[in-house]
């Protein structure tokens, strides 16, 4: 019986890579070819259980869920290391990021599996074959058995895969391909149906009722008539621009040659959309397997090719292991991950070009140099609060800023410069117990106030409390002063609760100077 998938699929191929014996072949690689067969255990409710084994322990009746003790009284000289499922995860993404090499719609289908879209994609290897037949040699120099099948839904290429069959057998497939629980399965033998294809026949009606929907959604999904979506490995950018080589670049400044040409490529796109780059992913594949991924990120839309090739440098200067080509680069992608229009800039009636860019420049240089998270700028925020109304945010992530208000001599400024965080207690006189500050004491010095201005009162977010505005639960309120001592010298003080309503003795602190 051949199953037919609907027309939706064929437009879609899907690349699925079954790796049966990942576990195994990590630890080979990493402590070489035992001498004897192994297997990796796990400790369950005090036993030690068989989780994975090697070919030879498999082909000796060991197999996963037999106790360790069980298996070496059939295997004496059986080796056992401990099961690490991370770490199995850690290299089956490792090898998802090699295979995007094919197509940048790469996903990680746990445990031991990978899904390729090569959907228009096959074309730059000869055919779907020759590119799942060069993934399967790859993998297999690299250590890794593979077992491949294409299919037009990521379901189908799965279970063909994992069973070892071809497209156009999926009625062959057992119904252990669905991945159902066992009591499923069994109800399903017992019931006579052993086969997807026995499942195909049999009205959609009857086994919903008697099995669920779940078995029928992942039936339509191996026989190709319902398809869902995968979850790439990374984010694919709007914009791709890439080059292969039939001869490997062994020379980095050959490559970065490329990347400063494929980004030109990429900005000649992006000026017909009238946008500017904001986040470049470079990835760089070599011969033998290994990628390598440069990232940058700019304050600002830009299409400038100079700036690309300063950040490209000071991100290389930057990295703690230096590119190294190997046997050469066989491959290099460029990928614009997030753009933001970029309207044309006026220039200046004098003449010239505005130099704003400049700034942006150096902030992306900067950030790129040190870090994203430590250049950062202010950015408001939604608080009355004086030392929670500005975020200190990274640079390139901050909204642009807001021309600062010029404050004339006959004016001083409401806020100083300069806060403390926490702010300083200070032993404060005053005339009425309400009222300004008279002299205060602040890290031993005493300032006599010859001016003062205010109180300005701030009260607290009684709203955000969950005892809002009771008397005692919404926090203290703030009176604020600015204030000048006997030498000049102004400072931002406030009582902190209002006198015999909030506290009986409120404290005083300096929450600023004043430049």
């Amino acid at each position: 019986m051949t199953i037919k998938s609907s027309a939706s699929s064929k437009a879609r191929r899907i690349l699925a890579l079954s790796l049966p014996w990942l576990p195994s072949e990590r630890i080979i690689r990493a402590h070489g070819p035992p001498d004897h067969p192994f297997v990796l255990t796990e400790k369950i409710r005090g036993a030690m259980v068989i989780m994975a084994a090697d070919r030879q322990a498999v082909s000796l009746g060991l197999g996963t869920g037999m106790k360790l003790a069980d298996a070496r009284a059939r295997v004496p000289d059986l080796l056992a290391f401990d099961h690490q499922p991370l770490a199995d995860a850690d290299l089956l993404s490792r090898l998802a990021e090699a295979c995007e090499r094919y197509t940048p719609m790469v996903a990680v289908e746990p445990p031991h599996a990978l899904i390729l879209d090569i959907t228009g994609a096959a074309h730059l290897h000869g055919d779907e074959e020759r590119l799942a037949q060069d993934a399967e040699d790859r993998l297999d120099a690299a250590g890794y058995n593979a077992r491949w099948a294409l299919a037009g839904t990521a379901d189908a290429a799965l279970a063909l895969a994992r069973h070892g069959l071809k497209e156009g057998a999926e009625a062959q497939l057992p119904v252990a391909a669905l991945a159902m629980d066992a009591k499923t399965h069994q109800s399903l033998e017992r019931a006579g149906l052993y086969r997807i294809g026995d499942l195909a026949e049999r009205p959609r009606a009857n086994l919903a009722a008697r099995f669920g929907m779940e078995l029928t959604l992942r039936l339509d999904r191996i026989l190709g008539l319902e398809d869902r979506p995968i979850d790439p490995l990374r984010r694919i950018g709007n914009i791709v621009t890439e080059r292969r080589f039939a001869e490997p670049l062994t020379h980095i400044d050959a490559a970065l040659a490329c990347l400063s040409e494929l980004f030109a490529e990429a900005a000649e796109r992006l000026n017909e959309r009238g946008q500017g780059a904001r986040m470049i992913r470079m990835m760089l594949f070599r011969c033998d397997g290994d990628v390598a991924r440069l990232g940058l990120e700019t304050g600002a839309p830009t299409r400038d090719a100079p700036l690309f090739q300063r950040l490209l440098r000071e991100r290389i200067a930057a990295l703690n292991d230096e590119l190294n080509p190997g046997f050469g680069y066989d491959l290099i992608r460029l990928s614009i991950v997030a753009s933001e229009v970029l309207a044309p800039q006026q220039l200046r009636l004098e003449g010239g070009e505005d130099r704003r860019g400049d700034e942006v420049a150096l902030v992306s240089q900067l950030s790129t140099r040190l870090g994203r998270d430590r250049v950062q700028k202010f950015a408001p925020a939604d608080s009355h609060i004086p030392e929670q109304g500005l975020l200190a945010l990274p640079a390139l992530n901050a909204p642009p800023p807001v021309p600062w208000k010029r404050q004339s001599p006959d004016n001083p400024p409401m806020r100083p410069l300069h806060m403390f965080d926490p702010p300083q207690r200070v032993q404060v006189i005053a005339e009425v117990p309400d009222g300004p500050p008279y002299r205060f004491t602040w890290r031993r010095k005493s300032h006599q106030v010859m001016r003062y201005e205010g109180p300005e009162r701030i009260a607290s977010e009684w709203w955000q409390r969950k005892d809002g505005q009771q008397p005692g639960k919404g926090g203290l309120t703030r009176d604020y002063y600015r204030v000048e001592d006997a030498r000049g010298r102004r400072y931002w003080l406030f009582r902190h609760g209002l006198y015999g309503e909030e506290k009986a003795n409120p404290d005083w602190y300096v929450h600023g100077l004043f430049a």
